[in-house]
């Protein structure tokens, strides 16, 4: 589809125009990153005013019971004088806001808090500014400055905007799906349209065995993005100590297909039709972050489905308290927000729960311990 008065689009066509056709990774980071013009640079996709909604703006528990999480393991790691409580793609701070007045039940563990937010878009961290007003906080471009000690990492829907690659078994090998110029775009209407190229060993290689062996058509998407970010902080936690933990949607292990797909007005968009101005992501493979991060030393626990892991942390339990001293109709969306989180139909089986630590921390809270099977050489 041709497109004018997109300055991302033109950005875009410019550079294929001189390169050739860029990865799905490539376009994808593009997308939501570009300096200036890509999504998360430029907006504020949250609410029902944006483009998606997350657990934290659903309901206050949520954040409420992965502060109390944390302070579990906080505990659990002897209770330190000081923890770096870090959020990675925090959006609005909400999840941060909710988690910190849940940890004030203990005092200890609040006053051992030191928050660092790892956030690149200018306009969200001016609404984490405002929404984290009466808390001391650092944010951080990205995972290389964040201190050389112990931490406990929350990742809400971060690693699913994270760049992947697609791959596609043909006759003659593996084939990476490509972005190119459309036949239909011109120089003022940029237009974009998939194509393929052969695609590189070391992609090939990181196939799981059991797609790689896989009938020809068998779709892959491989993300050495997802596995770096989880390889630096199961490096970092399991020299430093501390834990992190990861909820999003995907597949507890992996599976053929191809999953990228973007939203614009809580609705299905093209994903190529307009860069930069719809949310573009795709569906996590937990097992290759639990493996990337269990390759550097980290012990990882689950996936389990947030459904399990919610109801084990007493999401139940603590919507009744809130019901009971609340009107008919906050009574209500307590209900439809704790049933959106846990529904089989709603986020709780497609939503998943990963953690990731220091070895000889102890099971955390909701999440069987699952010494993951290396599954990507």
């Amino acid at each position: 589809m041709a497109q004018q008065d997109n300055p991302l689009a033109g950005i875009l066509a410019a550079r294929i125009r001189r390169d050739g056709p860029m990865t799905v990774a490539d376009y994808m980071s593009a997308a939501l990153t570009e300096p200036g013009a890509g999504y998360y640079m430029t907006c504020d996709p949250f609410g029902a005013a944006g483009d998606f909604i997350t657990a934290p703006e659903i309901s206050q528990i949520f954040g409420e019971l992965i502060g109390l999480w944390c302070a579990q393991c906080w505990q659990s790691m002897g209770s330190p004088d000081e923890i770096n409580l870090v959020e990675l793609g925090p959006g609005r701070g909400t999840l941060m806001a909710d988690a910190l007045r849940a940890a004030s039940v203990l005092p200890a563990f609040k006053a051992a808090i030191r928050i660092h937010l790892v956030e690149t878009s200018p306009s969200l961290k001016a609404r984490q500014r405002e929404t984290l007003s009466d808390h001391g906080v650092t944010w951080h471009e990205d995972l290389s400055s964040l201190p050389d000690a112990a931490m406990i990492v929350i990742a809400n829907e971060f690693f699913d905007a994270l760049p992947v690659h697609q791959l596609e078994k043909s006759q003659e090998g593996w084939l990476e799906r490509l972005v190119t110029l459309s036949p239909v775009a011109t120089e003022r209407a940029p237009a974009f349209s998939f194509t393929t190229g052969r695609a590189p060993k070391n992609l090939i290689g990181m196939i799981p065995p059991d797609l790689r062996d896989g009938p020809v058509g068998t779709l892959v998407e491989i993300s050495p993005a997802m596995e770096a970010v989880a390889g630096d902080l199961g490096g970092r936690l399991s020299k430093h100590g501390g834990v992190a933990l990861i909820v999003d949607y995907g597949r507890a292990t992996p599976e053929a297909g191809w999953s990228l797909q973007a939203l614009q007005s809580h609705q299905r968009h093209g994903p190529l039709v307009t860069p930069g101005q719809a949310d573009i992501t795709v569906h996590v493979d937990f097992t290759s972050i639990g493996a990337a991060a269990e390759r550097t030393g980290a012990r990882a626990w689950g996936p389990v489905t947030q459904a399990v892991f919610l109801n084990a942390l007493g999401i139940q339990e603590r919507a009744e308290v809130l019901s009971k001293s609340a009107t008919d109709k906050q009574a209500r969306d307590v209900k439809a927000g704790v049933r959106r989180l846990t529904a089989p139909e709603e986020m709780g089986e497609l939503f998943k729960v990963l953690a990731f630590g220091h070895p000889d921390l102890p099971d955390p809270a909701g999440l069987p311990i699952s010494r993951l099977r290396t599954l990507i050489p």
